[in-house]
């Protein structure tokens, strides 16, 4: 630290800022040496990385461009006593910060400065593994415009159409006329299309053959061959491939079951990696963090993990992820608190033998036939004898079959039948099953033992009032999510694919990090919830 920065800021803010007191509480956070596999040992120096990747957090900490954040580099002399410069060093141009953004990515580094600054909470023990710990998700919006089909297919090919223009002007001079500029010199979106569905057909269709024409004539023998490889227009192909066939009567529309599914299919031409996902009836095109907390009394809680996937990917699908990264990172908790969404009997087993976790969220309830009225027989009504393979009905009778099969996801399943003549002249047969007149009467779909056992016995304790108690510390991670939405306004991405995306959230977790750290260190208390005035005014319903 040069004497004349340290001895000016601390005149000049003799209570500190946050770059100040997290400098004097932690030190140098991050050192060049952590990140010199990204750097070449020629060449002339290159800007420290380790400041880089400080004024990244902090980009994110006070919701900064890359421009802005390198003035303040230059301008703010408490961001001066935390990189540890003079104060008349002049800084760096912004366009640097893109360029080990870059390298972060290319070296597999996305984490690196997550970590650092976990370990050096850990070292002054702030940050323990086992205790709980938390994990939610909220949905991230593409830096891009949501397009419907028809814009999507038009965006598609005016993109490749201009990346085309700018790289091979004669050579697409001699295969487009005065008609397509006029379809494609402007965005598809700055006018309205066509009405009438027949008249929309058609114009999807031009598009499909105009595509289908740049296509033929970019992968011919005798054209250029570094035409294929613009991006433009390897999205073209895939986009094409995607939403059009073609057969003898010409260009169509792929529909219903033709198309590939959503997880697999473009929503952008400007960002490959985006989709378009729905939940709770919202739809969005982008991506979901999925952000992991402690939630110890005594300690700050800290951003632990952070998951990026794009906008299909459901929770479920996510937990043994976290679980690996938080066993990466020897931060595993004893209780991990989560929403049904990451819980399934299969998730609460693996958790507890692989990872010595207990896995604390609710499972679905034991469901029944959806046509039962009133008093019925759930699956919980009937008594399996896992060693020779039988169940017994709660009037006695023992099942006829059982037969090991797999879903169409890989789980393994049982599948256990009564026969119908048991199930035909059964004084309760109405409160147990539907099943018409034929060669089986009730059916029932067990896991494997462990899970079954699991499941079970999660959906008794989940019904008790302790249960509950014990589960309210949950929703403490929306205000953690809220936090990350306000202060570093990860709802929308700055980027264009996924790996910058989850550098972004990885930067924004490390900030919300360092704010709950200066909190802690200045007791400052947490803010409470905002009630209205109308509702403070305590009116009974």
């Amino acid at each position: 630290m040069p004497e004349l920065t340290a001895r000016v800021v601390r005149a000049s803010f003799p209570k500190g800022t946050l770059a100040v007191r997290v400098r004097e509480a932690l030190g140098p956070l991050f050192e060049d040496e952590s990140f010199a596999e990204a750097f070449s040992g020629r060449g002339r120096p290159a800007v420290s990385p380790g400041a880089l990747a400080l004024v990244s957090v902090l980009q994110y900490a006070e919701g900064l461009t890359d421009r802005q954040a390198a003035d303040q580099v230059r301008a703010r002399m408490d961001w001066k006593f935390l990189l540890g410069l003079e104060l008349d060093d002049a800084g760096f141009d912004f366009s640097v910060l893109c360029d080990f953004r870059a390298r972060l990515i290319e070296h597999g580094l996305e984490e690196k400065v997550l970590d650092l600054v976990l370990e050096r909470i850990s070292g002054i023990g702030l940050l323990r593994a086992g205790g709980r710990q938390r994990t939610d998700s909220t949905h991230v919006l593409a830096a891009v415009r949501t397009l419907n089909r028809m814009e999507f297919v038009g965006e598609t090919l005016r993109s490749a159409l201009e990346a085309l223009s700018a790289a091979a002007p004669q050579w697409l001079s001699a295969l487009v006329t005065a008609d397509w500029v006029r379809r494609y010199g402007a965005r598809i979106d700055s006018y309205r299309f066509p009405k009438g569905e027949n008249v929309r057909q058609e114009w999807a269709e031009q598009v499909g053959r105009d595509g289908f024409t740049i296509l033929e004539a970019a992968f011919a023998p005798g054209s250029p061959g570094w035409l294929r490889e613009i991006p433009a227009v390897q999205v073209l192909r895939r986009a094409w491939v995607e939403q059009y066939h073609r057969d003898g009567k010409g260009v169509h529309w792929r529909e219903g079951k033709d198309l590939p599914p959503g997880r697999r299919r473009l929503s952008s031409p400007y960002d490959p990696d985006a989709r378009y996902g729905v939940k709770r009836g919202s739809g969005w095109c982008g991506y979901k963090t999925h952000l992991s907390e402690t939630c110890e009394p005594d300690v700050p809680h800290l951003i632990t993990h952070v998951v990026t996937t794009d906008a299909t990917v459901a929770d479920t699908e996510v937990t043994e992820t976290v679980h690996q990264g938080l066993a990466a990172r020897e931060l595993l908790p004893a209780e991990h608190d989560v929403d049904a969404g990451y819980v399934t009997a299969a998730h609460i087993v693996t958790a507890r033998n692989e990872y010595g976790i207990e896995l604390v969220g609710p499972v679905g309830l034991d469901t029944c036939h959806e046509n039962h009225e009133g008093e019925h027989f759930t699956q919980s009504a009937f008594t399996v004898d896992w060693q020779t393979r039988k169940v017994t009905c709660p009037e006695g009778k023992i099942s006829a079959s059982w037969s090991d099969q797999r879903k169409s996801s890989g789980t393994p399943i049982a599948r256990v039948h009564f026969t119908a003549q048991d199930c035909g002249s059964c004084p309760v047969r109405e409160k147990c099953t539907k099943a018409a007149n034929g060669t089986w009467g009730r059916s029932l779909t067990l896991l494997p033992r462990d899970q079954q056992e699991a499941l079970e016995a999660r959906r008794r304790e989940q019904l008790t009032d302790e249960w509950q108690q014990r589960y309210n510390i949950r929703a403490g991670v929306e205000s953690t999510i809220s936090q990350a939405v306000r202060r570093t306004r990860i709802r929308r991405t700055r980027f264009t694919d996924l790996p910058k995306t989850h550098l972004g959230h990885v930067f924004a977790a490390t900030a919300i990090n360092i704010i709950r750290l200066d909190a802690w260190l200045t007791q400052t208390p947490l803010g409470q919830t905002r009630t209205s005035h109308l509702a403070r005014l305590g009116l009974a319903a």
